[in-house]
Formats: C-alpha cells, structure tokens, sequence
C-alpha cells in the first residue's frame, strides 16, 4: 500500500500528507512573498504558521483517538513526522532561505559544503543531535498515547516505534559521526601521511 491509498483510507494520513503540502507551500509563499514582493510582515505571518501545522496534527491525531479509533500504526507515523518537523524544520527553513534570497534578492551565496575532516565531523554530529532531538520528541508522543490512550493490546506496537526511533538514531550515530570521525583519525594517522607523500 503506497501513502497514497493510505490517505484515502485513513484520514490520519492523509492529513500528514497535507501538513506536508502546506509546509512547502506556506514556506515557499512566504519566502516569495518577502523576497519578490517584499512583503515582509505579511511574509512573516505566514512563515509563522508552519508551527501551526505540528498544532493540528496533535490535535486531530488526540481527537481520532479520543472518539475511540485503536491506536495504529499511523499514529506512530504522526509521532515520526511531529518530530522530524519540529527537529529539523528550523534549519530547514534556514537552508531554503538563503538560497532563496541569493538565487531572487541578490543575497549572500549559500555557504560551502563542510570541507573534509573537522568541518564535516562537526556537521555529522550537528546533523545527529538533530535525529536524536525528533528521536526524543517521538517517544515523548508516542509515550503520551501509550500512557492516555492506547488500549494494552496496542501498547507494544507505540513501544515498537519507540524502539524503532532510538535504533535509526543508533544506525545514524553509526554511519554519520562515528564514521567521519573515522576517516579523520585514519587521515591524521602517520601511515596515512606517509602514503600522501609517497612513503
């Protein structure tokens, strides 16, 4: 089953799909807004109601399971996506506005990709403190319905997704800063210099 058919199944989903939606439109619009139209404060409303999409999906996923639905695992999806949001969405917002500001405002050219070695090591941590951050901001979701909500047939199933989260982030820690780390232990050592110079 795609996350199409989803959506048509399961309003849940399908108002992820359009939290997903209104968060390109609302930040794109915005964007144009400031930097094409030079709107600003009207630029600047509405930016700010991407933090409201997170709001009206707690809201209608407390409310599917308040009317009785049995928790699922879309409201384990819901968890995901809330924290992936509310993780990364500031800097991705950041990411987008420059470029969007250099590309139609004449502004400053994004900045360079982290170089190898300490520039990159930094970014990978930077990057997994993040996945860490939805990680805990998840469980805390997925903790709520399990302890307000989920009958015990479905506790195991959030425990699951709870699970689940914390073992990407271990995979994630695993093949992005440790892994960097690595290579920059591996750079640094005297037989790697030895080779660079011919030895």
């Amino acid at each position: 089953m795609d996350i199409l058919q989803a959506a048509q199944q399961n309003p849940i989903v399908a108002l992820i799909v359009a939290c997903e939606v209104g968060l390109w439109v609302l930040l794109l619009g915005g964007l144009a807004l400031r930097y094409l139209l030079r709107l600003r404060r009207v630029s600047a409303a509405v930016l700010a109601g991407i933090p409201l999409l997170d709001v009206v999906l707690v809201v209608a996923v407390a409310l599917d399971l308040m009317r009785g639905a049995e928790v699922e695992w879309v409201h384990g999806l819901a968890a995901y996506y809330l924290g992936v949001s509310l993780a990364f969405g500031p800097a991705m917002v950041r990411y987008v506005d420059v470029r969007f500001a250099h590309r139609f405002a004449a502004g400053p050219p994004p900045p360079a990709k982290p170089r190898p070695g300490a520039e990159k090591r930094a970014a990978a941590w930077k990057e997994w403190y993040r996945v860490v951050t939805a990680a805990a901001i998840a469980s805390l979701v997925l903790l709520g319905l399990i302890v307000f909500f989920a009958k015990p047939e479905a506790q195991q199933t959030l425990l699951w997704w709870i699970g689940r989260a914390w073992a990407i982030a271990g995979l994630w820690l695993l093949f992005g800063p440790l892994f960097e780390s690595g290579k920059s232990a591996e750079q640094r050592s005297p037989g790697a210099e030895a080779r660079s110079n011919g030895g």
